[in-house]
């Protein structure tokens, strides 16, 4: 089980408000990876522990789609005398001014990012649709830091590049992580069977992932099962069994898991305010939307407000 400061670190990227930021580097690009790395002055009490999440959201509108590789380290050491022999190659306890440190990182991925990579490969396995963006559900997922994954963040922390070539440095490390990342968290060895007879069709198959759209594109509408149902064409006892079969939740719980996720997203990256939020989501008053998301979340919305 992770500590509570290490949770904290790997949602919000931000540690503990105790902690002293004294490094940060980042990149934001339309066109690359967007990462982010900070580091903090560790309070005595840190529990030297690391850990890995992946952030997985799919939004109703696909330009909004993105998933994010977010990792603490604890143990490392932080020195600003970077000329001192000491220090020439990496600090070391013998340095008199260093501080132990906590690193949070976080990479972010888009899907014109990721589509020269998925262009023309056959989804077999759970991994490509999560790359590229066709696995249906939004998810936060916990993994260990492993040797490799340990290496190749210390390895951006210790570089002797610059300018540009920093940068490159660094975008290619962050796809090692995506790399080694997915061979901790995915497993694809496990072939799906349906109970439901008729989707062993891909055409049965379809009208469920065509509900699914249709759900994500009125994610501030919401629709009757009676309603889905008639813009699939499939009869309202199909579309519930085959849906809860799918994608392992009834339309509902599909439908305000996604709903409380854009809203998370909404908050939390588009700084928008309750009200607005609310409003966007459909929501007859503040009231019900605060409820609703806090029953999902155990949070407040204003509380992931930055």
């Amino acid at each position: 089980m992770y500590t509570p400061q290490i949770l904290k670190a790997l949602h919000n990227i931000e540690a503990d408000p105790e902690l002293k930021l004294v490094y940060q580097k980042q990149h934001r690009s339309p066109s690359s990876v967007s990462f982010s790395i900070k580091r903090f002055a560790a309070t005595p009490n840190f529990n030297e522990e690391n850990g890995g999440l992946m952030v997985y959201h799919i939004a109703a509108k696909p330009e909004e789609n993105y998933f994010e590789l977010r990792y603490c380290l604890s143990g490392g050491r932080y020195c600003e005398e970077q000329n001192c022999s000491l220090c020439k190659d990496f600090v070391t306890d013998l340095c008199t001014v260093s501080v132990p440190c906590v690193d949070v990182f976080s990479f972010r991925f888009t899907p014109d990012l990721m589509l020269p990579f998925v262009t023309g490969v056959k989804k077999e396995h759970k991994k490509d649709h999560i790359l590229s963006f066709t696995f249906p559900q939004s998810f936060n997922k916990f993994f260990p830091v492993c040797n490799k994954i340990k290496l190749t963040l210390q390895s951006m922390l210790s570089h002797h590049f610059s300018g540009s070539t920093e940068n490159i440095f660094l975008t290619a490390r962050a796809h090692e992580l995506l790399l080694y990342s997915l061979e901790c968290l995915i497993e694809d060895n496990e072939e799906q069977i349906f109970t439901c007879k008729f989707l062993a069709d891909e055409r049965g198959r379809d009208k469920i992932y065509q509900a699914r759209d249709i759900l994500l594109q009125h994610i501030g509408s919401p629709l009757t099962i009676k309603e889905l149902s008639r813009k699939v064409a499939i009869n309202e006892c199909y579309l519930k069994k085959g849906f809860k079969e799918v994608f392992g939740a009834t339309i509902f719980e599909f439908y305000q898991q996604q709903r409380m996720e854009h809203a998370k997203f909404l908050l939390y990256e588009k700084n928008l305010s309750v009200t607005d939020v609310s409003d966007i989501l459909g929501y007859s008053s503040i009231s019900h939307f605060s409820a609703a998301f806090k029953k999902h979340t155990g949070l407040k919305p204003c509380e992931l407000l930055r």
